[in-house]
């Protein structure tokens, strides 16, 4: 009930959250670091794929081996939305922090686990089996990695910078998978092909670990967001130990009040993670398997392709943050429909300039998502509900795009059609335009349901002044609509012989 009085009085300079800069980039950088870490792994088990499937699945032909490696890359995500639950429940319940500390610790090990696992020549089935089970153990972590992590860079952001800040989060994951792809490339080219064959390709995931350590010492020392800080004491009040247990979730609430969120959390994510998992993940396997290029050679383009999205990524999100969101989820979703064929054209043409061309294509396509959905998702969820909404939403969508590398392998590999993964963008981008044109614009606001946050008390006065003019135009519009309907009415009367 207080929730509902506050929301309809004035607001006034103190209530403007203002976030101190050093803390504003402690928090983006642990954030991001840990998403680093998620997808050095990812990145580094797309890159050795190949090598994978020989260790881990001797037995089958060739092909076959490329698509079993990447189906153990896809099967985690079916647990990914158990993640999110588990995960999501939490966050909301205990806050952002911990449950990141939580994520980052369980992801690192896992990782780390996968060098060890001896072969499939050593130990036989066991060998598949245990690669299944880190991989399960990661995509549980994951599964509240991604959506709290952008909560947390979401809530503490200003809210005319959150497009720029949140695009940080992403530029983390291409950072994660430049470095998984250069150390294979440098492990691949500076020891003998049997040493690379029987240990080298161990190393990179070894290194999940101490990335991981440094990960949490982050995290550790970060504080609570204030949107959160706030949520909490706004429902304890004064009076903090009124309240023992802190408030529960109900999925009930967010499935028919926020339905319409979930939609454009779903379609969001699809369209940018098909996207990333069909460049960055498949497209070695495709270059090497399907193209016949050596591995380092497809690593190098690919490693090229994401160095120059380094440099679009936050371009965008600042952009976002002046034009808005929804511009470039549409822009990049009408980029995919038409131009995912004439870019596998360029990807066939068997020269490496082309090739880049056709890769660089779809990069700055999949930099239209991947610079606003971290500033768009957290923004249409209120903080109640904020991460078990974005964790179920957002997994239960990663399903769909973690099955990309291994459907798109199969499709060419039963069809002999290269061009089959242009086709499967193509019905991407139709959800992807659907969901820009039905999206609400989110940027320079406030987070639903929440306070305005500044990043200096100048920027909050300017936020007032701002929000007292808002008010000023819509109440200048509501009277001219009221003299319309007088007008309207006289007329009706003045036509009525018995109305005065």
């Amino acid at each position: 009930m207080k929730l509902m009085k506050r929301k309809h009085a004035p607001l006034h300079l103190s209530d403007i959250t203002i976030i101190e800069d050093h803390k504003l980039r402690k928090a983006i950088t642990a954030a991001a670091l840990g998403n680093a870490i998620e997808w050095f792994d990812f990145g580094v088990y797309g890159f050795l794929a190949t090598i994978l499937g020989r260790v881990f699945f001797p037995d089958v032909a060739p092909g076959l081996q490329t698509i079993a490696a990447l189906a153990t890359f896809s099967v985690p995500f079916l647990i990914r939305p158990l993640g999110g639950v588990v995960f999501g429940v939490l966050g909301d319940r205990y806050g952002r922090q911990k449950i990141l500390a939580v994520t980052i610790i369980i992801m690192s090990i896992s990782t780390f686990c996968i060098g060890l696992i001896p072969e499939y020549a050593t130990i036989g089935l066991w060998a598949p089996l245990l690669l299944l089970i880190a991989k399960l153990a990661q995509g549980f972590s994951v599964g509240g990695e991604y959506s709290g992590a952008a909560i947390f860079v979401a809530e503490y952001s200003p809210d005319r910078k959150r497009g720029f800040m949140g695009s940080w989060l992403d530029f983390g994951s291409i950072i994660g998978f430049v470095l998984g792809a250069g150390l294979v490339i440098f492990i691949s080219s500076t020891m003998t092909e049997a040493n690379y064959q029987n240990w080298g390709w161990r190393v990179p995931f070894f290194l999940a670990l101490p990335l991981g350590i440094v990960g949490l010492y982050l995290r550790h020392e970060l504080e609570e967001t204030p949107a959160f800080q706030k949520h909490v004491d706004n429902l304890v009040g004064e009076d903090k130990e009124t309240i023992k247990d802190p408030p529960n979730v109900s999925y009930r609430q967010v499935l028919t009040q926020f339905w319409k969120s979930l939609l454009v959390c779903v379609g969001i994510v699809i369209a940018t993670n098909v996207t990333y998992y069909m460049l960055l993940t498949y497209m070695p396997s495709y270059l090497t398997h399907s193209l016949n290029y050596t591995e380092d050679h497809g690593l190098l383009i690919i490693i090229a392709i994401m160095v120059g999205m380094l440099f679009v990524q936050p371009f965008i999100g600042l952009m976002s943050d002046k034009v808005g969101r929804r511009p470039f989820v549409i822009a990049g979703s009408i980029g995919l429909l038409f131009l995912s064929y004439p870019a596998f054209t360029l990807i066939q043409s068997n020269s490496i300039g082309y090739i880049f061309l056709g890769l660089l294509v779809i990069a700055i396509l999949l930099n239209c998502f991947t610079g606003v959905m971290a500033s768009t998702l957290p923004a249409i969820f209120p903080t109640s509900v904020r991460y078990s909404a974005l964790a179920i939403s957002f997994n239960i969508s990663v399903i769909v795009a973690g099955l990309t590398p291994t459907i798109a392998a199969w499709l060419v590999e039963s069809t002999h059609n290269l061009y089959m993964p242009a086709y499967y963008l193509m019905v991407v981008a139709a959800i992807g335009l659907w969901t820009g044109l039905k999206m609400p614009e989110t940027a320079n606001k406030p987070l639903h349901g929440g306070m305005p946050v500044a990043s200096s008390r100048s920027e909050a006065k300017e936020i007032l002044e701002d929000h007292f003019e808002t008010i000023e135009q819509k109440v200048d519009e509501i009277d001219e609509k009221i003299s319309e309907l007088e007008s309207t009415r006289q007329t009706l009367v003045d036509q009525h012989p018995k109305l005065d």
